[in-house]
């Protein structure tokens, strides 16, 4: 029964690894999101305090909820975007006087934090195209480069802009990110990592946000400038007063 049953378990092995048809950059990262919190993010709701700003982001593949909370001069606003769309309300009475222009500008200036906080969540998400693009080296440390770009349907406004994350080649952290963005007049930036917290089996982390002298950079060139010093610190992005709050499944 030996002799039959080793060719047998040797077949089923071929069978299940011929049917794995994702791509190296997709493997790579689906080890980055599970060393990040991999399951712990989807059945969770995260509080954060930003900039002043009170969030609250929950998603899944399915169904997403970002809140935003601060006060102004007008009172207490609160912004929701989710699956229905985007909804702004002062002192708990809904603003139905926006217009689609500023609509879309709060619906990504909501989103765009979201994004960040979430990351390297995000990147599965069905729009994004995720691209291998080898092994490289930063400060002696060797790192998967992924290039991500997004499909025009389901990518959003944003679908033209261009990310690279650099995951570390053994434990799959994140410990640098550059993108390529054309809203608001359009730049390129660069983050590395400065803080981690870690809150209710999620990674979080803080980030220099830097830029290069000329604005038009290509994304793929920013490394070389890190590494050679030429990128100028612009700003801090830290998050503060972590809470993690999990659902029941």
């Amino acid at each position: 029964m030996i002799k039959y049953f080793i060719p047998s378990i040797l077949l089923l092995l071929v069978a299940f690894s011929s049917c794995d048809s994702r791509t190296e950059a997709e493997k790579i990262v689906d080890k980055a999101i599970k060393a990040h919190g991999g399951k712990a993010y989807e059945n969770s709701i995260i509080e954060f305090d930003f900039r002043d700003i009170h969030y609250t982001i929950y998603k899944t593949p399915e169904s997403f909820e970002y809140i935003r909370e601060f006060d102004h001069e007008s009172g207490q606003v609160r912004d929701v975007l989710n699956n229905e769309g985007f909804i702004r309300t002062v002192n708990g009475v809904e603003l139905d006087t926006l217009n689609a222009e500023w609509i879309g500008k709060y619906t990504r200036s909501v989103n765009s934090v979201a994004y960040f906080a979430f990351l390297p969540y995000g990147l599965n998400d069905a729009a994004a195209i995720k691209t291998d693009l080898g092994l490289t080296e930063i400060k002696g440390e060797e790192y998967h480069l992924i290039k991500v770009t997004f499909k025009q349907d389901g990518g959003g406004e944003d679908f033209e802009d261009e990310f690279l994350y650099w995951f570390g080649k053994d434990d799959y952290l994140m410990d640098y990110m550059a993108y390529y963005y054309l809203t608001d007049g359009g730049g390129v930036r660069m983050r590395s990592v400065t803080d981690v917290i870690e809150v209710g089996g999620i990674r979080f982390q803080n980030y220099l946000n830097l830029k290069p002298e000329i604005e038009k950079t290509p994304v793929g060139k920013m490394q070389e400038l890190y590494l050679e010093g030429k990128l100028e610190v612009l700003s801090e992005i830290n998050m503060e007063n972590i809470k993690v709050e999990k659902l029941q499944k």
